[in-house]
């Protein structure tokens, strides 16, 4: 499985969004619904799942699913 097709599976998860509703374009809180807490939830799942830590800077940096997909592959080709 991708980093995108896991990253877009988390988020349906989390969000209760449907899968057809989640590309890369789409921002966390004005497309998606996601509050503060959903996305606090979001960040420490993607950290556990991937194997990485998301800094508080970097979080706020992650505003669309792509800008999630993105983050994570740089940061696993840094560590790998």
């Amino acid at each position: 499985m991708s980093i995108e097709e896991e990253v877009k599976e988390i988020i349906v998860e989390q969000l209760g969004v449907d899968a057809n509703e989640v590309s890369a374009e789409k921002s966390f809180v004005e497309d998606l619904n996601a509050d503060s807490l959903d996305l606090t939830e979001l960040i420490m799942t993607f950290e556990e799942k991937f194997a990485l830590e998301i800094s508080e800077g970097d979080a706020e940096q992650l505003k669309t699913v792509g800008d999630v997909v993105e983050f994570v592959s740089k940061k696993k080709v840094a560590t790998s």
